[in-house]
């Protein structure tokens, strides 16, 4: 079978600051995060446009001054994908590509995307789908028209791409499955660490903000040869490795996947059998790259996820990473 090639969408990038108190440049890192997010998704960003607003309108997230000027913007770059920096309703979403005449996506869904490109585990995959039918079932309710056109792109690709025109029954009868066999790797996962505990292993495991070099130290104190790149979210499956040195006694590392700021609830939910390794681990490894200017915010954003999975009770050692640039003195 002879599969087309997917085309690459030129791609305009909105970023709405609504009402915060970051300064000047915590708001250039947070809009080159996105703007690197928008590249690991492998977008051809051909314009941008950044704003403030007080509020994000209850209709299209953006006030009318600013939608009128993208308007013309998508029609001058020619661009067939918009993608905004927040969470848009569905009401949201559909009403700005009826403006705006081309598709439009959330970070969400930016971040699914890159998701199912990254999943290389069987539960990986599995974990990516089923985020994905969740997020879309509630598009599906509404009835959107472009659903019955998809044919796969950023946004769009990645497990039951091809079923995405089907109705609300096959994809709840599909997500319902899907939860069965995870949570039968959630099981699978409570034994071998019950397994793990008799054989006093110790279950040290790495987290942190995404690129923050998790995987580098992983291959480190494994001698492992995981994928370790300069991109977020590089690491999506989770890897647990014996450690090299015989002076540490049984220990076990474990690297998982990366933080971001307002990680979607979603996602949190649907990976629960990658998160065990963080619910079983005697202690985190939390690695924070002090080269970043905004690597406090970082840090304290990964500590209020992990307060949300209740994992604030494990003891945590914070690991200062890329020490060894140029420049970095503030280490505390």
């Amino acid at each position: 079978m002879i599969h087309e090639p997917v085309q690459i969408p030129k791609t305009l990038i909105i970023f709405i600051d609504v009402e915060s108190l970051r300064t000047g440049q915590e708001l250039e890192n947070i809009y080159g995060e996105f703007y690197e997010l928008v590249n690991s998704a492998g977008a051809d960003i051909v314009e941008s446009s950044s704003s403030k607003q007080k509020a994000p309108s209850v209709s299209h997230f953006i006030n009318k001054g600013k939608l009128e000027e993208i308007q013309d913007m998508v029609r001058i770059s020619n661009a067939e994908l918009v993608i905004v920096n927040h969470q848009l309703s569905a009401s949201q979403a559909r009403n700005l590509e009826l403006k705006l005449k081309v598709r439009v996506i959330d970070k969400t869904e930016l971040i699914l995307d890159i998701f199912a490109s990254r999943a290389t585990t069987h539960i990986g995959k599995l974990q990516v789908e089923l985020a994905q039918l969740n997020h879309l079932s509630t598009r599906l309710i509404r009835g959107w028209t472009h659903l019955e056109r998809q044919k796969g792109g950023i946004g769009l690709r990645g497990p039951g791409e091809t079923q995405l025109e089907t109705d609300r029954r096959l994809i709840g009868h599909r997500i319902k499955r899907l939860k069965s066999r995870l949570e039968k790797a959630h099981k699978q996962k409570q034994l071998n660490s019950y397994s793990r505990k008799k054989s006093r292993n110790k279950l040290v495991a790495l987290v942190g903000y995404t690129n923050a070099g998790k995987t580098t130290l992983f291959n480190s104190l494994t001698n492992s040869k995981q994928l370790a790149e300069d991109k977020l979210f590089a690491t999506l499956d989770s890897v647990t490795r014996k450690n090299i040195d015989p002076e540490l006694g049984p220990i076990l590392f474990s690297d998982t996947v990366g933080f971001i700021s307002e990680l979607p609830t979603q996602l949190i939910e649907s990976f629960k059998a990658t998160l065990d390794e963080l619910k079983s681990a005697d202690l985190l490894l939390h690695v924070v790259d002090i080269s970043d200017i905004d690597h406090r915010q970082k840090e304290k954003e990964v500590n209020q996820i992990l307060d949300e999975l209740n994992l604030n009770g494990i003891r945590q050692i914070r690991v200062n990473n890329k020490c060894d640039i140029k420049g970095i003195t503030d280490i505390r």
